[in-house]
């Protein structure tokens, strides 16, 4: 979205030095590597880089105009906007963008399947939308990346946009959704993801509830209590949504999309319900329910059932997500690491015990950020993976919790192998795995599962 002078300046609370050189208009961008002749560099700051550093490249790549808060950075010759905190001045200038754009904003967030249900969303809203969607193509889901992905908005080129907003600490969902103001909210669960940092389950709650704080329309997993509990508070009825057995029932009474087993889709509402055939393909009963969540979202956009229901046996997941990967004369290996939390885990062990194969395996990473209940909920998910695998490979911090709550659910000890590095997790399975059996790969992003598919490679 390009941004009027007047109105960027006004955004940002900022100074402008050189006016008669500033563009009319602003494309902003913050990565040189991006940077096109006419842009405007903004000068972010993160832990390990200063962007301003880099606003004399920037000129010379092309960039007719700076936003930067240290005065020494200004490259003489070149507008400047002189703003208090470049990094604040980006998410008033996205929010300005925001205002802008005349389409519809779809913001996701939960504490498991944001980035699954976007990347499904996505997929379904192009059945009415074709390529006028836009969603960013990784999890950039914080102040930065909601940020990008606003200013990137284009009311000539999009309709809808599908804003994936993520929360490491208290507050962190109200100041996304004060930038994007979604009409929609998607809450995909309210489960115990960073826990750590967010200090208790009120805080957590409150800070995913903060979803709806602008008045969003609520799509709502009829699963989550938490959404139960508090979906009296909205000011309009929420769209739930749910993935189940073949044979359950759905309460016709409320607006619920409903996945039944993998043939059966159900539109509820107003006592009435119509019921579809559908091919669902993705694995796992938790996908199932982000892929519910996405055609709840999608139709709550405009998209019609009909089309979407086509789509289905064709989505694909997003990397890293259940990901099958053969490799030659190895077992296979359903790569699922990208990020764990304990009801993440269960459920990919879950659907991983669906998985053919001669033997079912499986490595556990620990699972990162769960604070004083780690402990608990990894021998839980111990307990859990005895009743699903044949052998039990654990590591990272907390692998001796994951191995007593299998032992306590009476699985054998010697079925459990304990590795202190992916190197030693993936002889094990060089020595021991044989190509007919399946392996679940599955562990929070800081123990880099990924490395054991690498030793394993030929």
């Amino acid at each position: 979205m390009k941004l009027p002078i007047g109105i960027a300046v006004e955004a940002a609370a900022a100074t402008l030095f050189e006016a008669d050189r500033a563009p009319a208009e602003l494309r902003i961008v913050t990565d040189t590597r991006r940077l096109a002749p006419g842009d405007t560099f903004l000068a972010l700051r993160g832990p390990n880089f200063n962007g301003h550093d880099y606003t004399a490249d920037a000129v010379r790549k092309g960039a007719v105009m700076v936003v930067i808060d240290e005065p020494q950075a200004r490259v003489e010759g070149t507008s400047a906007m002189l703003v208090e905190r470049t990094n604040d001045a980006y998410m008033a200038l996205a929010a300005a963008a925001r205002a802008r754009f005349s389409g519809s904003v779809i913001a996701i967030t939960g504490s498991g399947g944001k980035t699954t249900t976007k990347v499904l969303l996505r997929q379904l809203l192009a059945t009415r939308y074709g390529d006028r969607v836009l969603a960013a193509p990784a999890n950039e889901n914080n102040e930065i990346g909601v940020s990008r992905l606003l200013l990137e908005l284009s009311n000539d080129r999009h309709d809808v946009a599908v804003v994936e907003m993520g929360a490491r600490h208290s507050g962190d969902i109200a100041v996304l959704v004060d930038i994007a103001r979604p009409q929609i909210g998607i809450l995909t669960n309210v489960g115990e993801a960073h826990l750590e940092i967010m200090g208790s389950r009120r805080e957590l709650e409150d800070t995913k509830w903060a979803l709806f704080g602008m008045g969003a329309r609520a799509v709502l997993n009829a699963d989550d209590a938490v959404s139960r509990e508090r979906a009296a508070s909205l000011a309009k009825p929420a769209h739930w949504f749910a993935a189940r057995g073949g044979d359950a029932r759905v309460d016709a009474s409320v607006r619920t999309t409903a996945i039944l087993g993998r043939s059966r889709l159900l539109e509820c509402g107003g006592g009435k319900t119509r019921e579809y055939a559908v091919d669902v393909r993705v694995p796992g009963g938790h996908n199932r329910a982000n892929l519910a969540a996405a055609l709840a979202g999608a139709l709550s956009a405009g998209a019609q059932i009909e089309p979407m229901i086509a789509a289905v046996p064709t989505l694909e997941l997003p990397e890293g997500r259940f990901q099958s990967i053969q490799l030659a004369g190895r077992p296979r290996i359903i790569f699922d690491a990208y990020n764990a939390n304990a009801s993440g885990t269960i459920a990919a062990l879950d659907a991983f015990a669906q998985e053919p194969g001669e033997r079912h395996i499986a490595v556990l990473g620990s699972m990162a950020e769960l604070g004083d209940e780690s402990p608990e909920m990894h021998e839980r998910v111990g307990a859990h993976a005895a009743t699903k695998v044949d052998a039990l490979l654990v590591g990272g911090d907390f692998a001796d919790m994951l191995a007593r709550g299998a032992e306590r659910a009476g699985f054998s000890s010697q079925r459990i192998v304990r590795f202190a590095t992916n190197g030693e997790a993936a002889s094990w399975l060089r020595a021991n795995a044989r190509p007919e059996d399946v392996v679940l790969l599955k562990g929070s992003r800081k123990y880099k599962l990924e490395e054991i598919v690498e030793e394993l490679e030929p």
